[in-house]
């Protein structure tokens, strides 16, 4: 390895040895993980980032050393030289990757004594997040820690190598920008130098990677930190990783099939797994109906199934009125699942769907001789027999129906469905499926701010055919967007961008700039595209959250070395702190 303390050389890392280095003296360094004494001989584990080996110390070969041994306790660092012998057949530990060797250790250097940890430093710990997370550096000396982190090295590189071979450089944009706000909120900081005056940290090298396409560097990407001041949960962080891309001179299919190529070669480097291209494409208004979500999950059924049509002149009030006024109904047909949901059961199912805005949910249990619900009186005996064909029910079966305006349909339903395969136990393991979902809406209306805002981002491009509708009707065109989605979680969303002033400026009136207003925001943008710009596009990808789904975990806090936590504190370095009033005063702020 090369690696030389006071004389001694690392020869090699820890699990790197076995039955071929028999014989051979080596030198390691690490942490000693477990200690036994029997008397006479000290059993330790050596631990580096490789893994574990078994060190010997016996009274036998060295006294002195066996001595000094005995002061070993947990997490010490230490320096060993020792011979490598077979183990006995009947010491031979399958489960370790060092299993069938040990190392009998010939001299000991002691490089750093330790405290006891405040939690053993073993994978798959139930030591409380938070404590984990104010001794990051001990939780990240972790094996299944460490697995995670080397994982996002490599998926890393791999991108990196990938998108170097397809033409593409690696292009760095400021830390430092303007603020424009669309979106979430901006992390500012003020300039000493400007009194009054901040940059924002950049919530997506967007516009930036846009102007590189104006300058003709034809295929950029970029392994970028982007910042965002919002609410946090366990796949948000206020500062994130992206992988960001954008290409000249192309549309959706262009994008969509380089950035298949990316995830198959990620995959079959990282898990060893052969992804079928191209993906799965499902049009934005198709998931919402069919999943009542935008990242659908589609590695299990039950879809919504919409019974509006038959409901809307029935008995049932509620179902007919919320028609009438534009709403719908629509039901998910829990298979099989009559035996797992008594009563109490699906009571706690109605307070988990009014969690998403709905005013309740009905129910319809199947059986062999009867339909058991506090609704089918209010119905004719077609429309219920409609009702079971068109949901496919059969004996066994649940029917779970809302009624409501269709978002509020579409968010109560597409929760349900995936509370329901939870617990029906519906979602398999170690499966990967891959869907692009396009054709979003361009624009969506804020009830609050009375206006439109963009579903994406201002510089989208809408589809060719529905430009004339943003005149008349501009919550019916759609968008050239696009979203990836993996196991109904979407990892990277892009778009083809508007490369047109007259569009542009179109769409900033349309989300209610003024002239004057989008000129001071993207004066710059707008000037750049008046000396030719190619037609463009590209996409971002979250690497923390495709480094999560890869790695198995739960939350991206557990791929990111130092991460924050919901209330977007550090633990460890306690962040953000007070400074000091000479620091404000030199950046000409005041204290409150």
């Amino acid at each position: 390895m090369g690696e030389t303390i006071k004389g001694l050389e690392r020869t090699h890392k820890c699990a790197h040895l076995g039955l071929e280095n028999l014989g051979q003296e080596v030198v390691l360094m690490g942490w000693a993980q477990k200690r036994r004494d029997l008397g006479g001989v000290i059993f330790i584990d050596l631990r580096d980032i490789s893994g574990i080996v078994q060190v010997v110390f016996s009274a036998e070969i060295s006294k002195a050393v066996f001595e000094k041994a005995e002061s070993i306790r947990s997490e010490y660092v230490l320096a060993v030289v020792g011979n490598i012998v077979k183990r006995d057949p009947e010491t031979v530990n399958p489960n370790l990757q060092t299993g069938e060797i040990e190392v009998k250790v010939t001299q000991l250097r002691i490089l750093s004594e330790a405290q006891t940890p405040p939690f053993y430093i073993e994978e798959d710990t139930d030591t409380n997040e938070k404590i984990r997370l104010e001794y990051r550096y001990l939780d990240l000396r972790r094996p299944d820690m460490q697995k995670n982190l080397m994982l996002r090295h490599k998926v890393a590189k791999i991108s990196r190598d990938y998108f170097d071979e397809n033409g593409f450089m690696e292009i760095e944009t400021p830390m430092l920008t303007k603020s424009t706000p669309e979106g979430a909120r901006d992390y500012l900081v003020p300039s000493r130098v400007h009194p009054g005056k901040f940059y924002a940290l950049p919530q997506s090298p967007q516009i930036y990677k846009q102007l590189l396409m104006l300058s003709g560097m034809d295929r950029y990407f970029q392994i970028v930190k982007c910042f965002r001041d919002e609410d946090l949960r366990a796949d948000r962080q206020p500062e994130f990783t992206q992988i960001d891309v954008e290409m000249s001179f192309v549309d959706v299919d262009d994008v969509l099939s380089i950035n298949e190529k990316l995830m198959a070669t990620i995959f079959k480097e990282t898990k060893g797994i052969d992804l079928a291209t191209p993906f799965l494409r499902i049009p934005y208004q198709e998931a919402m109906d069919r999943f009542g979500s935008d990242k659908p999950d589609i590695r299990f059924g039950m879809e919504l199934v919409d019974v509006s049509d038959i409901v809307a002149g029935s008995g049932f009030k509620v179902f007919a009125d919320t028609v009438a006024k534009g709403g719908s109904v629509r039901v998910i047909n829990a298979k099989n699942s009559m035996d797992k949901f008594a009563r109490r059961d699906l009571d706690k199912l109605v307070d988990f769907v009014k969690t998403y805005r709905a005013k309740g949910m009905a129910w319809i249990v199947v059986t062999e001789n009867e339909l058991k619900s506090p609704i089918t009186k209010f119905f004719k005996e077609e429309e219920i027999q409609a009702i079971l064909d068109k949901t496919g029910a059969e004996p066994g079966d649940i029917l779970m129906f809302v009624a409501d305006q269709n978002q509020v349909v579409y968010d109560a339903l597409g929760n349900l469905r995936l509370e329901l395969a939870k617990r029906l136990d519906l979602i398999p393991e170690n499966e990967y499926k891959f869907l692009w979902v396009t054709d979003f809406p361009l624009l969506e209306y804020d009830e609050e701010e009375k206006r439109y805002a963009a579903k994406h981002h201002p510089f989208t491009s809408p589809m060719e055919e529905d430009i004339a509708l943003l005149d008349t009707e501009p919550s019916k065109v759609r968008a050239k967007a696009y979203d990836i989605v993996l196991n109904g979680v979407e990892i990277g969303g892009g778009s083809i961008r508007i490369h047109n002033t007259e569009l542009q400026q179109k769409m900033f009136e349309t989300l209610g700039f003024s002239k004057e207003e989008a000129w001071e925001r993207f004066g710059f943008l707008m000037e750049a595209f008046k000396y030719g710009t190619p037609p463009h596009g590209g996409i971002a990808y979250g690497l923390d959250r495709l480094v999560m789904l890869l790695a198995g975990c739960d939350s991206i806090r557990d791929v990111i070395a130092f991460p924050k936590v919901q209330n977007a504190s550090e633990l460890m370095i306690h962040s953000p702190a007070q400074v000091e009033p000479k620091q404000l005063k030199e950046l000409h702020i005041k204290s409150s």
